[in-house]
């Protein structure tokens, strides 16, 4: 009898917000039309903005991010905000249709982009809606943005939003995560490496091979463990990525470059990993950006609780997103499978998209944020 009840309660929530979802799969269908690969997101940003509009709301932009301020915006109260990223990475080769033609069989959205992260885009603008439409209003603000190049953590993507948007308390960022929060993401650091040789006739034995000046310190990168491991993180990982050296078959390399992939966990900042590596490494080093540092929001936070409340399970996320750009609480919380993130044939479920509208609103019904400011 008690999962008959659940039953019947879950077909309820279904019946009460199953036009937004339909609405969420008929703009996620028409996003996935459009190409938006990093960079080239303005088609998508003119799409979310059209919606926005079609939706009676007031849509902002600045580059190709568009976002918008629930009514009655007031400044003493805390501002949540709800973000995901338009853009996409190139499809992958290995695709069996075509990415940009979204195709729905049985509950299987398939399109580039459906599941990282239109999902959540999608659930988050319906979401919006709902609770701004809402009566007695919600004690805290709520913003909502489609941010672009999310996945080159490009300078115009959320850093170029954020100066223009209020202050804001908390996010819920919509990465696919099965809608379970994911607490804290490991950082990233990339590092161009070079080791420096002297070139010279392989057959005479001249010279100096950079190829095996750069073995030292390929060896202690796979070898090297740093000390503390987080609960919900794991270590810090170090991954040589790519390696190239040489010019042809007779030649002592003079140089050899490789590219360092660093995950950083909450106990190590990218700058301190970097000058350690200093430290021990023979090869030049340059990192690229120490600006994508480790993210993490306390277990205590008023948005964790609620989430602690309806069942749900808290976790470690190993992939980045614009959480690491955030000078604020935020986790990640979206429907579909981090899985199939960046891989051929992506899809998202029909029935992920409604659970997650159904799951979002029960959470921010209830859920009071007024701790975040004190």
């Amino acid at each position: 009898m008690p999962n008959l009840i659940r039953f019947i309660l879950y077909l309820c929530i279904m019946m009460k917000y199953g036009d937004y979802a339909k609405q969420a799969i008929e703009m996620l269908q028409a996003l996935i039309a459009i190409p938006s690969v990093s960079r080239d997101e303005g088609r998508a940003a003119d799409t979310v903005a059209d919606y926005m509009v079609s939706y009676g709301l007031e849509p902002k932009r600045i580059g190709n991010n568009v976002w918008t301020v629930a009514p009655e915006y007031d400044p003493s109260r805390p501002t949540l905000l709800l973000n995901a990223h338009i853009d996409t990475v190139k499809p992958a080769a290995s695709w069996t249709r075509d990415p940009f033609c979204p195709t729905i069989e049985g509950d299987r959205l398939y399109g580039l982009g459906s599941n990282d992260c239109g999902g959540g885009l999608v659930c988050l603008l319906q979401v919006f809606r709902i609770l701004t439409e809402r009566t007695p209003a919600l004690p805290y603000n709520l913003v909502y943005l489609a941010s672009a190049e999310e996945e080159v953590s490009g300078a115009n993507g959320f850093s170029l939003a954020l100066p223009q948007l209020p202050e804001i308390s908390v996010a819920i960022v919509g990465e696919p995560t099965g809608m379970q929060p994911a607490i804290a993401e490991k950082g990233l650091m990339v590092i161009d490496a070079i080791a420096h040789g002297k070139s010279g006739h392989a057959a005479r034995n001249e010279g100096v091979n950079a190829i095996y000046e750069a073995l030292d310190d390929l060896v202690w990168l796979r070898n090297h463990k740093f000390r503390k491991v987080s609960p919900l993180l794991g270590p810090t990982k170090m991954s040589v990525t790519v390696l190239n050296s040489g010019t042809q078959h007779n030649v002592i390399p003079d140089e050899c470059r490789f590219t360092i992939d660093v995950r950083t966990n909450e106990f190590y900042r990218n700058e301190y990993v970097f000058e350690f590596l200093c430290q021990h490494l023979k090869s030049e080093l340059k990192a690229r950006s120490f600006r994508l540092g480790s993210s993490s929001i306390s277990t205590n936070h008023p948005i964790v609780v609620r989430c602690l409340e309806m069942g749900m399970k808290p976790f470690g996320s190993p992939t980045l997103s614009d959480q690491a750009l955030m000078p604020f609480p935020s986790l990640k919380l979206g429907p579909g499978d981090s899985a199939r993130s960046h891989s051929a044939d992506e899809y998202i479920c029909i029935s992920e998209i409604e659970d997650a509208i159904n799951k979002y609103v029960e959470l921010l019904s209830c859920c009071s944020l007024t701790t975040v400011n004190e």
